[in-house]
């Protein structure tokens, strides 16, 4: 029993990350399909570049909070599933593991939506909330990761990147339980891989910096 519930568990998690909101702000209020515009993802850079601001601020909050909720139902759930283990003490050696696996397939829903074909965004929000959820001062350090490469460059992507780095670090640094360690090198990971195209435009000099409108479609 405590395995089927441990599986329930991972896959609310993963539907809760595949809620494809820039999708559907942009077609509740420009009726577009947003992964046929700007750089195809469905994240609140595409949102901002293509719909507006406030419909930004809206999906970067929202995808924000799809991390956040994994994590914290995983560890509010757990003593109900630690009950159906034996023995109870192995439960609790399981707890962060299963906890760090919630977020990690919720960053993996958001990216590859069971409802966008899966498609999606890069993550990077939807981590930060994982992140919020499991070491909040990690988070605060990636949020400032962020916000200064993004003041420098007025790039977002980069500043994704970077924030992606230093929560990997900070993890180790703030002296975090092993597996929240393994989930933020496995979710930096996945975050810059997620950013492929943007590093290779980086290299190139021409991704759009904050403000600029992207020149192609679905790309």
């Amino acid at each position: 029993m405590a395995v089927l519930a441990i599986v329930l568990l991972l896959v609310a998690a993963y539907l809760l990350g595949s809620i494809p909101t820039g999708y559907l702000v942009a077609r509740w209020m420009k009726g577009i399909d947003i992964r046929q515009y700007g750089s195809g993802g469905t994240g609140a850079t595409n949102v901002l570049r293509t719909v507006g601001k406030g419909a930004a601020i809206a999906v970067l909050v929202i995808d924000l909070l799809k991390g956040l909720l994994a994590v914290r139902l995983a560890i509010a759930i757990w003593p109900q599933i630690a009950a159906l283990a034996a023995p109870e003490a192995l439960a609790a050696q399981w707890q962060p593991w299963i906890t760090m696996l919630a977020g990690l397939i919720a960053l993996v829903g958001h990216s590859k939506s069971v409802w966008i074909n899966f498609t999606g965004g890069k993550s990077a929000a939807s981590g930060l909330g994982v992140l919020l959820g499991l070491a909040w001062p990690v988070a605060l350090g990636a949020a400032i990761a962020f916000g200064l490469t993004l003041a420098l460059s007025r790039i977002v992507s980069l500043g994704s990147i970077a924030a992606a780095i230093a929560a990997a670090v900070l993890m180790v640094v703030t002296g975090q339980p092993l597996p929240y360690i393994v989930l933020g090198a496995l979710g930096a990971t996945y975050v810059i891989l997620r950013h492929r195209g943007n590093i290779d435009r980086l290299l190139a000099g021409t991704e759009p910096r904050l403000g600029q409108q992207t020149s192609n479609h679905g790309s």
